[in-house]
Order: structure tokens, then C-alpha cells, then sequence
């Protein structure tokens, strides 16, 4: 007591990369008392797309954009003296912080583009927006990894049409072709959904130099086997880099205790 999330992070440039385009941000909190604990936390991951114009400034200015939307509409309210209710919905919240990245990009670095994936999480309850192919795990105690995320990508869109299989994917020429990112594109609009967190369990946000390169089996692996999340974010990041580290590595691990 109190319950409280344990969060862990890792970042490489990878082996075959020159710059770093990928971005993270992590706000996590506990608001504890004579009442029972309430974890907050804002966990967002973004990778600046390396076919467009400055991918790096591009995700650096959607992560910022976004975290700082998040931070005055939920942070500043939720821990200040008087607690107003909110107006929006975090849904609302979350979409219209992406939205706000999305003219940001557009404006600041016209040609560049960004994924987008960030998770809002208050209690036992997290809220996701997400934009292009970086991802979202749920992980559970008995090895499950579910995604809770849809790539925004061509091959996923083969695969769900059948004309590709998950195998295929990975070595396609054009796996790494989105058809909706931050930056690209109008009208546009951000997956947003709300789900429970597995407890105790994890979240993982990572970007595709990570789940691109190691199976779901060996990335539970390591998660299960190391002592704490950051120490799993470490050797996620060596295992991808062992594995040729073909992208730039990030990866956000938060675990939830029983």
C-alpha cells in the first residue's frame, strides 16, 4: 500500500541507425491519504517517421504537444486543492490532445510525420488514443499479450484483407508504410478507446524497433524473468539490438502489483 504503478523505460538509436527519431515522455503519481491510493500516470511513446522530413523534430514536437495538453487537463486538475469535474470525458481529452499534435506537426514541421500512442492511466482504469504503427500491451500474469492497439499500416491492412500472412509482414518491402500518421493527411482522427488494467499485470507502449524484431514470446520472457521494469527495459533494448537493432528502440513498461 498504496497501490502505485512501477514504471521502467529504455531508448537506443539501434545498430543500423545514424539519429534517434523516436520520443518518449512518462508522468507517474500516487495520490495517497486516509483513503485508499489512486495511481496516475501518462505514458506516451512516438516515432518520427524516416521517409518524411525531420521525423526527430517531428515526433519531438507531437510528444511535447501532447503531453503538455494532457498535463493541464488532467494533471494541474486532478492534484490541485479543489478538484473541479471535468467537462470532457477523458476519451474527449485524449482525442482533442492528439488533435492539438496534429495541427502542431502540420504547422511546425509541414512534410514531417509521427506516430502517436499515449495512455492515460487513473486507478485501475487507462485510457488510450493512438495514431500509425507503434503499440500498446496489455501482459498478464499467465504469459498473455494482447494488443490494444491497430497498426495504421499497409501490411496490417493486407493481413486483414488476407492477402498477406503475420510472417509475410515482417519481411515485406513496404512494412513500413502507414496510411495514417501525425503530421499526414486530413481528415484525420485518432483510435481512442478505455479498458481495465490487468491486476496485477503490465502495460507496454513500445515503437516498432522493438515489436518488430523480437517475438511476443521472448519480449514476455524477459519481462517475466527480470526483477523490476526497468531492468526489463533494459535487456528488451539489448535483446533488439543483439538482434541486429535494425530501428531505433523504445520501450514504456508499467507494472501494476496485486
Amino acid at each position: 500500500m498504496p497501490p502505485q504503478l512501477v514504471v521502467g523505460i529504455g531508448e537506443s538509436v539501434g545498430k543500423q541507425r545514424d539519429h534517434n527519431e523516436d520520443t518518449l515522455f512518462v508522468l507517474n503519481a500516487t495520490l495517497a491519504g486516509t483513503s485508499e491510493g489512486i495511481p496516475f500516470g501518462i505514458f506516451l511513446v512516438a516515432d518520427g517517421m524516416g521517409g518524411h522530413q525531420f521525423g526527430e523534430v517531428a515526433s519531438g514536437i507531437a510528444a511535447r504537444t501532447m503531453a503538455g495538453y494532457l498535463v493541464q487537463k488532467l494533471y494541474y486538475p486532478f492534484f490541485s486543492p479543489k478538484p473541479e469535474p471535468q467537462a470532457e470525458s477523458f476519451q474527449e481529452i485524449m482525442r482533442n490532445a492528439v488533435l492539438e499534435a496534429q495541427q502542431a506537426v502540420i504547422k511546425q514541421v509541414p512534410g514531417g510525420g509521427t506516430t502517436l500512442t499515449a495512455v492515460f492511466v487513473l486507478g485501475e482504469q487507462a485510457t488510450l488514443a493512438h495514431v500509425g504503427d507503434s503499440r500498446a500491451y496489455l501482459i498478464y500474469p499467465d504469459g498473455r499479450m494482447q494488443a490494444i492497439t491497430r497498426d495504421h499500416s499497409l501490411v496490417k491492412r493486407l493481413i486483414e484483407l488476407g492477402q498477406i500472412t503475420e510472417k509475410e509482414a515482417y519481411v515485406h518491402p513496404q512494412r513500413n508504410v502507414l496510411y495514417r500518421a501525425v503530421g499526414q493527411g486530413e481528415p484525420f482522427e485518432p483510435d481512442v478507446s478505455t479498458f481495465p488494467l490487468p491486476h496485477p499485470g503490465y502495460l507496454m507502449l513500445c515503437t516498432d524497433g522493438l515489436w518488430g524484431v523480437l517475438p511476443e514470446l521472448e519480449i514476455y520472457r524477459i519481462i517475466n524473468n527480470a526483477p523490476n521494469p526497468s531492468m526489463a527495459c533494459h535487456e528488451l533494448v539489448e535483446a533488439a539490438n543483439a538482434a541486429g537493432g535494425p530501428d531505433n528502440i523504445s520501450v514504456i513498461l508499467a507494472y501494476y502489483p496485486n
